[in-house]
């Protein structure tokens, strides 16, 4: 008897974490819904920083130029001292490389992100279906059925809660989470207009009556985001004229307009598994960290990105295993945020200027998979790269003229490299198996005539981006990431691939 499911996969929550998974698996042909527990998407600026890798993810959904159009810079820090403003300069802007075309964190309060995201999920059809809770759920070896708040119950292949670090999916599937919250140690977040304060600066004014406060412009707007730190013995009951006496007390300046308001304590936390059967966590649901660094919605999103191709490639027919590997990479990457993030905060919390500094670490490019059980360390290397590693951005030539990488990786699929003669006659001889995600082949030269399976690398930049030295075939992943680079015994090392990534070895022969 074959299973019948309502769908292929349901997410709880609908901030960026959750919005991207179902965008992801949407344009993968996978069935989704998207339900949240709020009455309506989140208002208010919170999560502001999108990094480096993020902006190359938001690329690959088509959603880049209208989160730069909706962003900005971050501004030149202006610490408060008394009379004297000091600048200061949280992170060195960078120039636009070849490899790394985005290379400088966004400034995007998260409402704006959140709406990028659902108008996606809108073209694509789905409804969010906010003011809906997840009740509990029961699973088997063939699927979970979830009992929604309306008394709806939903059979579906797989359920992924990114619903928050209070995460209802998470409790219900008796995932601990480990770590702790500072419950003494509390941050006021006010989103509001502030008369007469230049909007060229984040001011910060580390030492007013005893508190840090803080104020960061938002673009394209006139307000900011305002960062109250509270005593310990301080009421968190602040209406809307309470908060401008507090801030003028503070600042001398007058606080107006407030739309939103929230109340953060330093909460440390990570779930001790990712997965519990066909039920997985992602984004917050897994991991929270403190606010330095703006390492938390990066992450989620991250989270979400490698888990997407995972799941199309199960539901259409690769091994359940191919899904063990998404906690054996992100965890441990969110253990690192974790530990980097509060390192920044402990120097914020001591008044250390070096708190406020950022560096090439929380640009998230860096992020490797090496190591881990899709990428061996044992594995071929080239000089620049090795498996697991982000895949950069080259610039080449196709057929439609001048172009990149990044446009030639853009989709759901596999990418097959080849460099120099050997690796170009494999080529020919590789089987890919149908169903899952298609592979793209590619041969890489510097011939004068230009097909649709050619790149030119008239520049030699590509080439030597990538490290290449002798015959390679390199992999790249759907999510961006090396899978696999080969530079021998092209046939036999190729099929091992194709099992690790679809499990589907008896499609695997040469032609």
């Amino acid at each position: 008897m074959t299973e019948k499911y309502d769908i292929d996969v349901l997410i709880a929550g609908a901030g960026p974490t959750g919005s991207t998974l179902a965008a992801d698996l949407l344009r993968r042909g996978i069935s989704v819904r998207l339900v949240d527990k709020a009455c309506h998407s989140f208002k208010g600026s919170r999560a502001k920083g999108v990094q480096p890798r993020t902006q190359e993810i938001f690329e690959d959904l088509g959603l880049l130029k209208k989160t730069h159009a909706e962003g900005g810079t971050y501004p030149l820090m202006g610490i408060h001292l008394g009379p004297i403003i000091v600048p200061f300069r949280m992170q060195k802007q960078k120039k636009a490389t070849h490899d790394v075309p985005y290379p400088n964190v966004l400034l995007l309060p998260q409402h704006r992100t959140d709406a990028i995201l659902h108008r996606l999920l809108d073209r694509f059809g789905l409804n969010i279906e906010f003011d809906t809770a997840i009740i509990g759920f029961e699973q088997d070896d063939e699927g979970v059925t979830t009992t929604l708040s309306s008394e709806e119950k939903i059979r579906s292949r797989y359920l992924v809660g990114a619903d928050g670090g209070s995460s209802t999916v998470r409790k219900a599937a008796g995932i601990r989470f480990i770590g702790d919250t500072n419950e003494a140690d509390r941050m006021l977040i006010i989103d509001g207009t502030i008369n007469g304060l230049s909007r060229n600066r984040w001011h910060i004014w580390p030492r007013t009556h005893g508190k840090q406060v803080a104020a960061c412009p938002l673009p394209h707007s006139d307000q900011f985001q305002i960062m109250i730190r509270l005593t310990p013995d301080e009421s968190e009951e602040f209406d809307e004229t309470a908060l401008a006496v507090k801030f003028q007390t503070l600042t001398g300046f007058q606080l107006k307009d407030i739309t939103w308001t929230s109340m953060f304590r330093p909460n440390v936390r990570l779930a001790e598994h990712y997965r519990s059967g066909r039920v997985f966590l992602a984004g917050d649901a897994a991991h929270v960290h403190t606010p330095a660094g703006a390492q938390g919605l990066n992450t989620g999103i991250q989270d979400a990105y490698n888990l997407g191709w995972k799941l199309e490639q199960v539901i259409k027919g690769a091994s359940e295993n191919l899904l063990e590997s998404y906690e054996a990479e992100r965890q441990p990457i969110a253990a690192h945020v974790l530990r980097k993030s509060s390192e920044l905060y402990s120097k914020i919390d001591n008044k250390h200027l070096s708190g406020l500094k950022r560096g090439d670490q929380e640009r998230q490019l860096g992020i490797s998979y090496y190591g881990g059980p899709l990428a061996p360390a044992n594995s071929s290397a080239t000089k620049t790269l090795r498996v697991g590693d982000r895949a950069p951005d080259a610039p080449c030539v196709g057929s439609g003229g001048l172009t990149r990488l990044f446009y030639v990786y853009q989709g759901t699929h596999f990418t097959l490299l080849a460099f120099g003669a050997n690796a170009v006659k494999a080529l020919s001889e590789l089987n890919w198996p149908i169903g899952g995600a298609e592979l793209h082949r590619y041969v890489v030269g510097n011939g004068i005539g230009v097909d649709n399976n050619r790149l030119d690398d008239t520049t030699g930049k590509l080439s030597s981006i990538y490290g290449i030295t002798g015959d390679t075939l390199v992999l790249i992943r759907p999510d961006g990431y090396i899978g696999s680079i080969i530079t021998n015994d092209w046939l036999s090392t190729f099929n091992n691939i194709v099992r690790t990534f679809t499990m589907q070895s008896s499609a695997i022969h040469p032609n």
